[in-house]
């Protein structure tokens, strides 16, 4: 169908540079920079578009903006990839607004509100296992400057996969993502990253003996988190030390540590965030979800990806209503469960995740 009417878009973005803005969309097989759709720029940070009288569009116009390439996409407030725009109507103005901008490939990022990355120790000593491990923190980008702040800390594992290069399992990116939240004032939150242990990350990360995967130590490792790190870091940074101010997170195995723990530490860890949790390793996780007793003042985030496994999503909505199940009064845990039917197991993933989770269970 050819549109009789004039169409056109206006851009404002707060990032501007000299490389050019392009439409791409469904009226020209989603390529990224094609001429005849680049932006005319009208002032700073000030785009505008109107599709010419020859040129057929669908019925439903979807479309995003680049800066030339799918590694320079336009980005959502959390550094995410948002879904496609959509217009139903051929004909009207339509003003649109993009935050920021993938940067070759990666999500975006604020240098001046970068956390701060400091190695807490190399070789940090876990006595329930008998062995150590290294631990980083990532401060937030003025804590030096309020010397009188405290902030609440969120522990999280697999720190190798979490930051800076990552690993060659991916990134979460989680540093460039709390610069974004820093923008939005959500960014007043330390993060104790603690290295996985390797080829023992199974049996770490799990609180049950499994066959062929051999004996669970999962509750000796959650124990070294609550009596041994939580009160060194509490003692040596300026924390909000409280229940309430103190939340555990990971994925997959780190999943189903992260929530073992604050199932059987509520007095200590009050913010839950689990995605993708490796609930799988043993239903033994809702008989002590059962038994998860006076939860206090609690939040989990619960995530599940429909690409993960067939199992994922019911696992992780049973896992929901078996805690809610309970009867506990709704103002002292609440349970957010995000779930997304494409979503597949990987770190890219649960980096989209990430600030969403922080903004929920903080702030």
């Amino acid at each position: 169908m050819s549109n009789r009417n004039l169409l056109s878009l206006e851009l404002t973005t707060p990032v501007d540079d000299e490389r050019p803005v392009y439409l791409s969309g469904n009226f020209c097989e989603w390529n990224p920079d094609v001429s005849d759709f680049e932006m005319k720029r009208v002032s700073k940070g000030k785009y505008k578009f109107t599709f010419a009288p020859e040129v057929t569009l669908p019925e439903k116009i979807e479309y995003k903006y680049t800066r030339g390439g799918w590694d320079f996409v336009e980005l959502d407030t959390y550094g995410n990839a948002p879904s496609n725009r959509v217009i139903e109507s051929l004909s009207g103005h339509y003003a649109d607004f993009v935050p920021y901008w993938r940067q070759d490939g990666s999500t975006a990022f604020i240098k001046k509100l970068m956390p701060k990355v400091q190695v807490v120790s190399e070789k940090f000593e876990i006595p329930q296992l008998g062995k150590t491990r290294k631990i980083y923190i990532l401060l937030p980008h003025d804590y030096d400057q309020n010397l009188d702040k405290h902030y609440p800390v969120l522990y999280m594992q697999d720190a190798q996969n979490l930051f800076g290069k990552g690993s060659s399992y991916g990134n979460w990116e989680i540093d460039k993502r709390l610069s974004l939240l820093a923008k939005k004032e959500l960014g007043d939150v330390i993060i104790v990253a603690i290295e996985h242990g390797e080829e023992e990350r199974f049996n770490e990360y799990s609180p049950y003996t499994v066959e062929k995967k051999g004996k669970g130590l999962g509750m000796k490792y959650a124990n070294f988190i609550v009596r041994n790190l939580k009160p060194y870091i509490d003692a040596n940074y300026r924390t909000k030390t409280e229940r309430q101010f103190t939340g555990i997170g990971g994925s997959s195995m780190g999943g189903l540590i992260s929530i073992y723990a604050g199932l059987m530490y509520p007095e200590s860890i009050g913010r839950l965030m689990v995605l993708s949790p490796a609930l799988w390793v043993s239903p033994k996780i809702y008989f002590d979800a059962i038994e998860f007793f006076n939860p206090l003042d609690t939040k989990i985030y619960l995530y599940g990806g429909g690409k993960e496994s067939a199992a994922m999503i019911p696992n992780v909505k049973k896992m929901k209503e078996t805690i809610e199940s309970q009867g506990w009064d709704a103002e002292k845990i609440q349970i957010k469960l995000s779930t997304d039917p494409k979503g597949e197991h990987n770190e890219k993933r649960w980096g989209q995740e990430f600030p969403k989770a922080i903004e929920w269970l903080f702030f």
